[in-house]
């Protein structure tokens, strides 16, 4: 039997997982947690990985193994290799204002010129997660450390390099799935735009990873036997490891929330809403993502001194609507709408609508209205949505998986709780170990199907007050 292993190296932990290469069949795995903040040390990252591949048993027995990543992080090594400063994560918005002005900068001054011109350029419209944008910021507030930086690359990237037996810089890769979220890689035209780079970089033009194919051998592994698949981005890694197909749209309510659909054809939205992404197989995975998710019921729980299964409860026992009662779940700024500063809002209040079950109705509607306006993003941008698989920590939520499809407009399938960043990238290691031309048809996992009727007018009240709130 050969084994295959897949990482994933997310924001919070680092998550190993030990398959059957044929099968995909689950042998064993580990978990490692990742320091808190949105600045952190790559180091970590390796600490993490190491104590969560011993916890799995270690890797001596496997024959391949991937990365999957949280994704835009800016890494940056110096011409020795070693890292000029901690990384800044996805959800470091100190760059916002760096987003802002490289928009205007493409458009000449114009604002909507300069969207057209990046969306054509590179599927997608700068915002504080970029990778370009953080670049920006480093060039402005840390010219030395600019300087300095010799090679610039992604969370992904940096382990898997740090994990090869080559840590020549010149071996570093990435793939399709993490270049088309940094604003200088085109997922249309398959190409590096390095003048986008150097502009970020104010002139400084560092050297990035060789974008390597899908299922491309990139190395092998540092004291093992194991060949190098060359990983992806976490949501590309978690449609590989669903299977997901052209039609299903991939919801995952987590740290963050993100909304992705599995498509033939590249997207480029002028409005920044939809970023054009692609996936880990050579389609395409046109991705919306919303800074505020399962934190969102968490701060519902700590502010009603419950549980989460009571949460549910509390939401499942109140009608839908909440008798008016709205959230608007802005609670750490957001993305999705580019709105950085914004803080959340509630709308409605009365004392009919002041009850703990009310309020928990309303933080879970918010929180998937949210997501909801993402699906119809996706589906602007003439992408085909059949039904929605929906993941993540919050998806455990009876309340999240009842209300879903009403709000959704669509059937949901939620599959059993796993780790679907780290399985993606075992299942692209077996793909790469096979030498076949697609990935391994491993039995996609069981789906609980949920249904109900459409809640428009949860959307519609939603709609009528998102706007409603500081930081505008």
């Amino acid at each position: 039997m050969s084994l295959v292993a897949g990482v994933d190296t997310s924001t919070q932990a680092c998550k190993v997982v030990v398959r059957d290469a044929a099968t995909g069949e689950l042998v064993r795995s580990g978990r490692a947690s990742h320091p808190a903040g949105t600045e952190v040390a790559p180091q970590a990252w390796e600490e993490a990985f190491r104590a969560a591949a011993e916890q799995a048993g270690g890797l001596a027995d496997v024959d391949a193994l991937a990365v999957g990543g949280q994704q835009h992080g800016m890494v940056c090594l110096d011409a020795a290799g070693e890292v000029v400063r901690d990384a800044l994560l996805w959800n470091d918005v100190r760059s916002a204002p760096a987003a802002a002005e490289l928009t205007r900068e493409l458009g000449d001054g114009d604002e909507a010129a300069g969207r057209r011109a990046w969306a054509d350029a590179v599927g997608l419209v700068p915002v504080a997660s970029f990778t370009a944008t953080k670049l920006r910021w480093l060039a402005d507030a840390e010219p030395d450390n600019a300087d300095r930086t010799a090679v610039v690359c992604l969370p992904h990237d940096w382990l898997t390099w740090r994990l090869s037996a080559d840590r020549g810089l010149g071996s570093l890769v990435t793939d399709r799935g993490d270049a088309s979220g940094t604003a200088y890689w085109s997922a249309r035209t398959g190409e590096y735009r390095l003048d986008l780079l150097e502009r970020a970089m104010r002139g400084r033009r560092p050297a990035v990873p060789r974008v390597a194919g899908p299922a491309e051998q990139v190395g092998t592994l540092a004291g093992g036997r194991a060949v190098l698949g060359p990983g992806t981005g976490d949501n590309a890694a978690a449609a590989l490891g669903l299977a997901a197909r052209p039609g299903d749209v991939v919801v995952s309510i987590g740290t963050s929330g993100v909304v992705s659909a599995v498509t033939p054809t590249a997207v480029a939205d002028v409005t920044g809403t939809v970023a054009g992404f692609a996936d880990a197989t050579g389609n395409h995975l046109p991705l919306v993502a919303t800074m505020n998710a399962a934190r969102v019921l968490d701060a519902a729980a700590t502010l009603l001194g419950v549980d989460h299964a009571t949460l549910s409860d509390l939401a499942l026992s109140a009608p839908s609507g909440a008798d008016g009662l709205v959230l608007v779940p802005y609670l750490e700024g957001e993305r999705t709408p580019n709105l950085p500063h914004a803080t959340g809002s509630v709308h409605g209040l009365t004392l009919r609508s002041s009850t703990p079950a009310h309020w928990a109705r309303a933080a879970v509607e918010g929180l998937l209205c949210g997501l909801a306006d993402g699906i119809e993003a996706v589906v602007a941008q003439g992408v085909a949505v059949e039904r929605v698989l929906l993941i993540g920590g919050a998806a455990r939520s009876p309340a999240v998986q009842q209300l879903a499809p009403g709000i959704f407009g669509r059937p949901v399938l939620v599959p059993p709780p796993g780790e679907y960043v780290a399985d993606g990238a075992a299942r692209q290691a077996a793909w790469v170990l096979s030498g076949a031309d697609a990935a391994p048809e491993w039995a996609q996992p069981g789906l609980q199907e949920f249904d109900a009727p459409a809640a428009a007018h949860v959307r519609e009240r939603y709609a009528e007050v998102r706007g409603r709130t500081d930081g505008q």
